[in-house]
């Protein structure tokens, strides 16, 4: 499942990642789609509830948002695709879609006793995450 954006490039999950920059701008300043939106989540180990509480919206509001197939603000939307990229990127690096849903879950003493998905919330926290998880990648133990 695809949508366009307004320089006509299609944009879907699997398309997301940040070599394509320039068309991740152009979907965050028009906003995510719902149905873009849905392609995201079923793909991701991530409730309504914990979109909900990483969009910073209430979970009566992300209800809304679903039976009105909305299209999420601009802020909502780059956070929506920083998600989706860390995400991405932490199945690619455990090699496993199940270990890294695991990895997330489970408090992690280098991210302050904290369980890595509780830090999707800010983009502060999702760079701790993005460097977390390339410390990860070239085995370098924090």
């Amino acid at each position: 499942m695809s949508m366009e954006n307004t320089s006509g490039s299609a944009l879907s999950y699997s398309s997301i990642d940040d070599r394509g920059i320039v068309n991740l701008i152009q979907t965050t300043r028009t906003g995510v789609a719902y149905a873009l939106f849905q392609n995201i989540m079923e793909n991701s180990a991530f409730s309504i509830k914990e979109w909900a509480d990483y969009l910073h919206i209430s979970e009566r509001t992300m209800q809304r948002y679903t039976k009105e197939k909305k299209v999420f603000d601009p802020v909502q939307s780059e956070r929506i695709l920083e998600i989706a990229l860390v995400y991405k990127f932490g199945v690619s690096v455990f090699e496993s879609k199940k270990h890294f849903d695991i990895w997330l879950a489970t408090t992690n003493v280098a991210l302050g006793n904290l369980a890595p998905k509780s830090l999707l919330d800010t983009t502060f926290g999702i760079g701790l995450l993005k460097d977390e998880l390339q410390r990860i990648a070239y085995g370098i133990l924090s």
